[in-house]
């Protein structure tokens, strides 16, 4: 059990840290922080069968690849009851693709499938024509073809040796587009911008520098993620949509940590600003090991065998290290000082979320 002792006091420096300087802007092209309303992809998915495996593929006690097998020669005029099956070399899986905005019938997609009973293994297999469909429940491609898989896993008098993941495969351009999304960009009055991250003074300056590029007020911010975009009478929306989308604009990204607990990651932005802050940090480690020991008592004495329970208990206390931002520090400031003290990552994101509470730290902390 490792307990960690935090203590955290903002000293101000100086006037009171005074005011932190704004942080310029970066420059972005509008194709890579917004995308247009209606202009999007869309997700599918599939169920099938995988054949042609070398004895890896669901074990008897997963029926419904069976049941699947037996609908499919039922289909092709051969009746097999499915309770008389007995396959090892096929496997059910769930096939995802992604169906791009203006995709066509012939279009050619790339397909993932994985399995949902449990084989060992898709190494070899034969994806046979499966159905690939929408979140409204119509067909929009169909899938087949030999998969390819990025890892194996072999199994000798029960030794298991296994790499990567060998239960999902991919088929490059594996689909083919039955049916398309219509999305008509003709006759189109306006369009709208979104922007990925919410800012108002972004979404300003998108629309004024598009303004500008155009030369006349085509663009106006709506709100702090859309602007909306008026199409001339008789332009051509393609090649404004390009125009637009290769322009480059000043963003100004909020100021955000990212904290992962699971795996003690820590991603600090450039834009964190920090204020005066002293950091006193020290550890207590507590460590409880228990031992089962048997007590044989001796011969003709009428006791009986226990077993004992032998507990040892061992406590570390670490002394306080401290650290001390002054004004104008930065984050390199703040990881080279955790360095040196030696704190672990999670150490950090406690650091962290303190510094938060105190103030000392001018940004959003988002847990993932």
């Amino acid at each position: 059990m490792r307990l960690v002792a935090l203590m955290v006091g903002v000293m101000m420096l100086g006037l009171g840290g005074g005011w932190a300087e704004e942080v310029p802007a970066r420059q972005a092209r509008i194709k890579d922080i917004a995308s247009i309303e209606g202009i999007r992809d869309n997700q599918l998915v599939g169920y099938g069968i995988v054949v042609g495996l070398q004895g890896t593929g669901d074990s008897q006690q997963t029926t419904f690849p069976t049941q699947t097998l037996a609908a499919t020669l039922l289909r092709m005029g051969v009746s097999v009851p499915a309770a008389s099956i007995r396959v090892q070399n096929l496997a059910a899986v769930f096939v995802s693709a992604t169906l791009p905005p203006f995709a066509r019938p012939g279009t050619k997609l790339d397909i993932t499938a994985s399995s949902a009973g449990d084989a060992r293994s898709l190494e070899g297999g034969l994806l046979l024509l499966t159905a690939l469909y929408g979140a409204d429940g119509k067909i929009y491609a169909q899938a087949q073809g030999p998969l390819v898989v990025g890892g194996y896993s072999i199994n000798v008098n029960g030794n298991v040796k296994q790499f990567n993941h060998p239960n999902t495969a991919r088929i490059p351009y594996g689909a083919m587009v039955e049916r398309g999304v219509p999305l008509e960009l003709a006759g189109r009055e306006q369009f709208s911008l979104l922007l990925e991250n919410a800012d108002f003074k972004t979404a300003e300056s998108m629309a004024k520098t598009i303004n500008l590029e155009l030369g006349h007020t085509a663009a106006h911010a709506v709100d702090s993620r859309r602007v909306d975009l008026v199409v001339g009478k008789g332009e051509d929306i393609p090649a404004l949509l390009g125009r637009v989308e290769a322009i480059e604009i000043p963003v100004f990204p909020r100021a955000k940590v990212i904290v992962n607990e699971r795996t003690g990651t820590v991603v600090i932005g450039g834009t964190v600003v920090l204020q005066p802050v002293s950091i006193l940090h020290g550890g207590l480690s507590v460590n409880v090991v228990s031992q089962l020991q048997v007590s044989q008592p001796g011969g003709f004495s009428g006791g009986t065998t226990q077993v004992v329970q032998q507990t040892k208990l061992e406590a570390t206390d670490k002394p306080v290290s401290r650290i001390e931002l002054k004004q104008g520090a930065t984050v390199d400031d703040l990881v080279r000082s955790l360095q040196v003290i030696g704190a672990t990552a999670r150490d950090v994101v406690s650091i962290l979320q303190a510094m938060k509470s105190a103030g000392a730290l001018e940004a959003e902390i988002e847990v993932l």
